[in-house]
C-alpha cells in the first residue's frame, strides 16, 4: 500500500515562519526542507491540494502554486488523476530553480553571490570605448584571440606583477568562467582525474562535471593549504590537471605565500601536472599584505595556466576574462572557442583597455568600499551570532563561516522565507559535505549586510535551522 499523508498530518510537520511572504514560496521551501533532511521520506503521497489548503487555512491556489514550484524543482512527481509523490531531483539535471539564475527581482537579498556593484570608473570606460569604437568599423569586427590593444594591456599587467608576458600568450574570453570551461574541455577528458580544493568555486566543478571528469578533492584548512596533501593527491590519483585558487581563495579567502607557490610549481613539475590557476580575486587585497607573485612566476616549462577576470575588480556585468598560457596553447584554445562564440564583444573589450590603465584607482576604490562592508558584516555577525566562527580574510569578497551545527542547507531555506538568499557550504564541495559552513559575501553595502544578518539571526533561531530526525541532506544543485 502506498504511504500517504493527510492534510492535517503534513500541516503538523510544517514549520512556517509567521508572516512569510510570499506564502507559497515559504510553503514550498518548508516541504523541500522536510524532504532533504529525511523527515518526509521519498515516494510518500502528498495530500490533495484542497485538503492541505483547508488544514493550513489558505487558498487552494496558494497550495497549487507551491506544488507547482516543488514539481518544477524535482521534489514532486505527479500523475494526472493519481496525485503527487515526494521525490528527489536528478543531480545531473539542469534544474529550473538553479540559484545562479534566480531572478534579480524576486525580492530576495542576494547574499549567495559575491559580485560587487559597478566601479565609479565605469562611465569613463564607456565614454572611452565609444570614442574608440568607430576606428574598428573598417575591419571584420571581431578577433578570436581578443583585441590586440587589450591583449597587450593584460600582458603588460602581468609584467608589472612580476611575470614577463607577450601579447600572444593572452586569450580574451567572455568572462573567467568561459576560460575555465575551455581549459577543462581541452585538457580534461571523461574519467580523467582533476585535483580540486575543497571548498572551491562551484562553477569550476560544474565545468569539470560536464566533461565527465573524476574530481579529486583536497581540503583547504582555515590556516591555508597543506601542500603535502596536494602532493599526495597528485601522486595517488595520477592527475595531470589541478584547478587551484591561490589568490584570496573563493570561498575561504586565504592568500598563498611565495614559498608555497614555489613549492607547488615544483610539485607540479615532479608529477607532470598542469595547474589551472584562478586569479579572479588577485587584485582585491583589502588589508596591507605582502604582494605575492603570480604562480606563473615560478613556472619553468609552461605548466601553469592563469585565468583572470574583469568582473571582480570592476563590475560583474563586464563579462571579460582571459587566459595566460603558452602561445601554442592560446591558439588551440582560440580554435576550440570558435565552436562556441568566435570572440568576445568588442565594446566591452575596449572598456577594459581603458580600465587597465587605471588598475590602481580601481583597487583603491574596492579597498575602501569592500573594507567598509567587511567591517560591517563582521561586527553584525559577532553581535547577532556569536557562536559562529570565522577569520576575516585580508582580501577577496566573502567570509567562510563555520556554523554551530551542520545546518547550512535548512538555514538557507529558512533565510529564503525571510527574504535572504544564501550560499550553503555544500555548494562549494565535491560530495555534499561542508554542511557546517556558509559563504557570506561582503560585496553589498553595509546597511544591506546588516539587514541580511538580522534575517539570518531570525532564521537561525527558528526550528527550520535545527536538524531534526538526523543530519540535513546535501542540496542537489544542478550544474550550469
Amino acid at each position: 500500500m502506498d504511504r500517504h499523508l493527510s492534510g492535517p498530518q503534513l500541516a503538523r510537520l510544517l514549520d512556517l515562519p509567521t508572516g512569510a511572504r510570499p506564502y507559497y514560496r515559504a510553503l514550498a521551501e518548508a516541504v523541500r526542507t522536510l524532504i532533504l533532511d529525511g523527515r518526509l521520506p521519498v515516494r510518500v503521497r502528498m495530500p490533495a491540494e484542497r485538503h492541505l489548503a483547508a488544514a493550513l487555512g489558505v487558498s487552494r491556489t496558494t497550495v497549487t502554486t507551491a506544488y507547482d514550484r516543488l514539481r518544477e524543482r524535482g521534489y514532486l512527481d505527479s500523475r494526472q488523476g493519481a496525485g503527487s509523490w515526494t521525490a528527489l531531483p536528478d543531480p545531473g539535471a539542469l534544474g529550473v530553480d538553479n540559484p545562479w539564475i534566480a531572478s534579480a527581482d524576486d525580492g530576495l537579498l542576494p547574499l549567495h553571490i559575491a559580485a560587487p556593484s559597478a566601479t565609479a570608473l565605469l562611465p569613463d570606460a564607456v565614454a572611452a570605448a565609444t570614442d574608440a569604437y568607430p576606428r574598428y568599423g573598417l575591419g571584420m569586427g571581431y578577433d578570436p584571440l581578443g583585441v590586440p590593444a587589450l591583449r597587450a594591456a593584460i600582458a603588460e599587467r602581468y609584467g608589472a606583477r612580476g611575470v614577463p608576458t607577450r601579447p600572444e600568450q593572452i586569450l580574451v574570453t567572455c568572462g573567467a568562467q568561459q576560460a575555465i570551461h575551455l581549459l577543462m574541455t581541452l585538457l580534461g577528458g571523461a574519467g580523467d582525474p582533476i585535483v580540486v580544493e575543497s571548498p572551491t568555486y562551484p562553477h569550476a566543478l560544474d565545468a569539470a562535471r560536464l566533461r565527465g571528469a573524476r574530481l579529486v578533492p583536497v581540503g583547504i584548512q582555515d590556516d591555508g593549504w597543506h601542500l603535502d596533501l596536494l602532493e599526495g593527491a597528485l601522486r595517488q590519483s595520477a592527475a595531470r590537471l589541478a584547478y587551484l585558487i591561490p589568490d584570496f581563495h573563493n570561498p575561504v579567502g586565504r592568500l598563498m605565500d611565495d614559498a608555497a607557490r614555489a613549492a607547488l610549481a615544483a610539485t607540479a613539475r615532479r608529477y607532470d601536472a598542469t595547474v589551472l590557476v584562478d586569479e579572479s580575486w588577485a587584485e582585491l587585497a583589502i588589508d596591507e599584505v605582502p604582494a605575492a607573485a603570480p604562480l606563473a612566476a615560478y613556472d619553468t616549462d609552461g605548466r601553469v595556466i592563469s585565468v583572470g577576470s574583469a568582473s571582480k575588480l570592476w563590475w560583474g556585468g563586464l563579462r571579460i576574462g582571459w587566459v595566460r598560457a603558452t602561445a601554442a596553447l592560446v591558439r588551440r584554445l582560440a580554435v576550440l572557442r570558435s565552436a562556441m562564440d568566435i570572440a568576445a564583444p568588442l565594446f566591452e573589450q575596449l572598456m577594459v583597455v581603458h580600465l587597465m590603465e587605471r588598475v590602481e584607482e580601481g583597487r583603491a576604490e574596492r579597498r575602501r568600499g569592500m573594507g567598509a562592508s567587511r567591517a560591517a558584516l563582521v561586527e553584525a555577525l559577532r553581535a547577532a551570532l556569536p557562536g559562529w566562527e570565522f577569520t576575516p580574510p585580508p582580501g577577496g569578497g566573502a567570509l567562510w563561516v563555520r556554523l554551530d551545527a551542520p545546518v547550512a542547507t535548512p538555514l538557507a531555506d529558512a533565510a529564503a522565507a525571510r527574504g535572504v538568499r544564501l550560499a550553503p557550504g555544500p555548494w562549494f564541495g565535491v560530495d555534499g559535505t561542508l554542511e557546517r559552513y556558509l559563504r557570506l559575501p561582503f560585496t553589498l553595502p553595509p546597511d544591506a549586510l546588516r539587514e541580511g544578518v538580522r534575517a539570518l539571526a531570525e532564521a537561525h533561531a527558528s526550528g527550520l535551522a535545527t536538524p531534526r530526525g538526523g543530519p540535513a541532506r546535501a542540496p542537489l544543485m544542478p550544474s550550469l
